[in-house]
């Protein structure tokens, strides 16, 4: 326990001791948990970084969060300003890089409670789409805060369809610079973070106008606030949208914009060029302009979202063994309700999807680091696949995460609803990311192009090299699938191959119903864009099935790389396994359809999943504790690691300011002058 000794909080004499219910889930560990933070974090020296980094926060009461559910907005926006002020002056006195692990260990510590997340998805977005003399001149300015980004892309009128944004940039050879304009009400910038009240200059996706044709999406750099006074640059008009469900802090803002002019050099320039006459050269595809979106979806993802589900799963773990209620026997006492198969129906999914993600995730990054270099130096080839694997995997784990994070919140009843419980605020956190960088149906049906695409090259190639020709991630397509399942009880749904099979079997079905649905369509007379909207649900569930297939495949593969940790493996199998068999038995319809299920097999699924339950209820609590989450990052009166949940939650709620102030401005206002209308009777 040495290593996370600095996780119980230490401010009063009930939170010196660790609650004896949560203690004895930690006793007789079946596996190593310091082991299993390891791998989680990508190495033992990671783990030592991220926990020095983490008591250098920590000790510093600049960085506490509890107040932030007493805070109005405004109040929300200076706090996250003034840390990510103090940790640029921290990380500057101790040399860390702005990109490096340090800071990204900082940010974990305060949840990412700082401003200027946008600022850092533009800066991104520069080194992605900017040429090398952009990227020299900006990105210093903007790691050391000389000047502050925001990405404008978003419009009132226009989101994820990116060839609908209405802004313009038309060029002017007589000037040689771009007119950034907004043409219409549905023009404005509309969500962008950090731009209402912070930004200086706004990264602006807009269609680019040169030589009277319109050439698409691309980025321009457009100072929108003087950098000495703050104040709107003429034909600028910027503000706050106004309240939103969550993230306070973000500044989320709009910027509308007159006829401002920026000169020819602030188009990134890596993919096309503007040549002083008007000329417009591409160096790349039309998609290439998309790359920085890639870029902040991984971001995201990673940093993120897979996270809030994470510190999700700790909370209600936790205090699923804290809490007792009902007795199992009569002659019991009341139960942990983690005791409870149905709280370990609730609980245990989202924890196998806290794992199965990371996988995922990890198999995302390795791919993402290997063709990233590849796209900047304008070989695209591999720009399709990446497309397709992030919108897949930000649309399924956005979603799923957010289902994920309400069945904890639900799971912790009452207590779950508290704003101090942390729940609330990580649930629509999650809530917002399924719009965000991308609606998550839109980003589906445009995953489902891909496979549609690759569906109908695998029909048309023959021979031994036909899953060679077929990008990675679906190369199963090109696999003989069974036409049905093999199992004959309970225990051979265990089997990781079986399960990854059957997962295959069901996503090449639904692509290849969707196909055939679309050419059928076509062939009665309806129109190519036509067929598609009428296939749309079938796409989707094509989309979704693919992408279920590849978490599972990728949480087979990583745990056969585990050979040397048995025990690990055998713990996060028992998760990949549930994760599996869950999504089975919640689409058992589509594996019945065509009888590649029988109805007995499906009632042996049932068996396997409910018999891993009890398997995974020893671990549960081992398994969060390995996220290693710091009681500040979590800053939840139910999560913290000692468990003294309820002393807690008395003494946060002890903050409110409405227990604070001795006065009550409604009681004279309006309580007493009723009280006293009558006359008391009493």
């Amino acid at each position: 326990m040495g290593g996370r000794a600095h996780r119980v909080s230490l401010g009063d004499a009930w939170s010196r001791r660790v609650h004896p219910d949560l203690e004895t889930e930690r006793h007789g560990q079946g596996f190593d948990v310091e082991r299993l933070t390891h791998l989680l974090d990508g190495g033992a020296q990671n783990t030592v970084l991220r926990r020095g980094v983490e008591s250098l926060v920590q000790g510093d009461p600049d960085f506490s969060l509890i107040h932030n559910y007493f805070m109005t907005p405004n109040e929300r926006y200076e706090a996250a300003i003034r840390r990510r002020v103090l940790l640029h002056r921290k990380g500057q006195r101790l040399g860390w890089l702005e990109d490096g692990l340090q800071f990204h260990y900082a940010y974990r510590a305060i949840s990412g409670d700082v401003t200027f997340g946008v600022h850092g998805i533009a800066t991104k977005a520069i080194q992605s789409l900017g040429s090398e003399e952009q990227i020299a001149k900006w990105v210093p300015l903007c790691k050391t805060y000389q000047i502050i980004l925001t990405y404008a892309q978003t419009e009132m009128g226009h989101g994820t369809y990116l060839q609908g944004l209405e802004t313009e940039a038309t060029y002017d050879t007589a000037t040689q610079e771009f007119v950034v304009h907004s043409p219409s009400m549905s023009a404005i910038k509309w969500w962008p973070g950090d731009l209402g009240r912070s930004a200086t200059h706004a990264l602006v996706m807009a269609q680019l106008v040169c030589s009277g044709t319109r050439q698409g999406i691309h980025a321009f750099l457009v100072p929108i606030r003087c950098l000495k006074e703050h104040s709107l640059l003429p034909g600028v008009t910027a503000g706050s949208i106004g309240p939103t469900m969550d993230l306070d802090h973000a500044d989320n803002g709009f910027l509308r914009l007159d006829r401002v002019r920026v000169p020819r050099e602030n188009m990134l320039n890596r993919f096309a060029q503007v040549l002083p006459d008007g000329t417009y050269i591409r160096f790349g595809t039309a998609q290439s302009n998309y790359l920085s979106m890639v870029v902040s979806r991984v971001d995201v993802l990673v940093n993120g979202v897979l996270p809030t589900l994470q510190k999700a799963c700790v909370i209600a773990m936790r205090y699923s063994v804290i809490r007792r209620q009902s007795r199992l026997r009569p002659s019991d006492p009341e139960a942990k309700i983690l005791n409870y198969q149905t709280q370990q129906q609730k609980l245990f999914f989202p924890l196998a999807m806290s794992y199965a993600f990371h996988f995922q995730l990890a198999s995302l990054q390795e791919f993402f680091r290997h063709s990233y270099n590849t796209i900047l130096n304008k070989d695209v080839s591999l720009l399709p696949e990446l497309h397709a694997l992030t919108t897949g995997a930000k649309a399924m784990i956005t979603d799923f995460c957010t289902h994920g994070a309400e069945l904890c919140r639900r799971a912790c009843g009452g207590h779950g609803y508290s704003k101090l419980s942390g729940l609330p605020s990580l649930v629509t956190q999650l809530v917002a990311s399924c719009t965000y960088e991308g609606e998550n149906t839109v980003l589906y049906l445009q995953l489902a192009r891909f496979l549609v695409k690759n569906y109908q090259r695998a029909q048309q190639a023959v021979g031994p090299t036909s899953q060679k020709s077929l990008p990675q991630s679906v190369a199963y397509l090109t696999l003989p699938h069974l036409a049905k399942c093999p199992a004959q009880g309970a225990a051979d749904f265990l089997c990781p191959e079986l399960y990854t099979v059957a997962w295959a079997h069901m996503a090449t079905r639904l692509i290849q119903d969707a196909v055939h649905h679309l050419q059928t369509l076509v062939q009665s007379g309806a129109e190519q864009h036509e067929a598609w909207d009428q296939t749309g649900a079938i796409l989707l569930q094509a989309a979704k099935a693919h992408c279920y297939y590849l978490t599972v495949k990728n949480f087979k593969e990583a745990l056969e790389k585990l050979d040397s940790e048995p025990a690990i493996q055998q713990v996060l199998k028992r998760l990949c396994d549930l994760f599996a068999l869950h999504g089975i038995l919640t689409n058992s319809g589509d594996f019945l359809y065509d009888g590649f299920l029988s109805g007995p097999q499906v009632n042996m699924v049932r068996t396997a999943y409910l018999d891993l339950l009890p398997l995974i209820r020893k671990d549960a609590i081992l398994l969060t504790d390995a996220f290693d989450f710091t009681d500040l990052c979590l800053n939840s009166a139910l999560g913290c690691y000692d468990g003294n949940v309820y002393e807690r939650l008395f003494q946060w709620a002890q903050m409110s300011p409405s227990n604070i102030s001795q006065e009550n401005p409604a009681y004279k206002k309006y309580i007493q002058p009723l009280l006293q209308s009558q006359g008391s009777k009493l």
